[in-house]
């Protein structure tokens, strides 16, 4: 397995993608909207409920995977 991560980190749309693809599933599953971030107590009881649920951080660790292998290339090395 050889993913050029060097190339990735320099790339500000690659941070911006790998947090979204962890983050968005997340908000999905507990049908987070605008309004239930008034304050930082909402924002760090979802993020605990998330962090108890191995179904979520499955979720979130497979949109993570996909957002990091490139599928121009055969397998998972770029």
């Amino acid at each position: 397995m050889k993913i050029d991560l060097k190339a990735r980190f320099k790339n500000p749309i690659f941070w911006f993608n790998t947090i979204l693809s962890f983050i968005a599933p997340i908000l999905v599953y507990y049908k987070v909207s605008a309004k239930d971030f008034t304050n930082w107590s909402d924002v760090f009881d979802i993020a605990l409920e998330a962090l108890k649920n191995p179904y979520v951080l499955g979720l979130s660790f497979v949109s993570l995977w996909n957002n990091i292998i490139n599928p121009t290339t055969k397998g998972i090395s770029d």
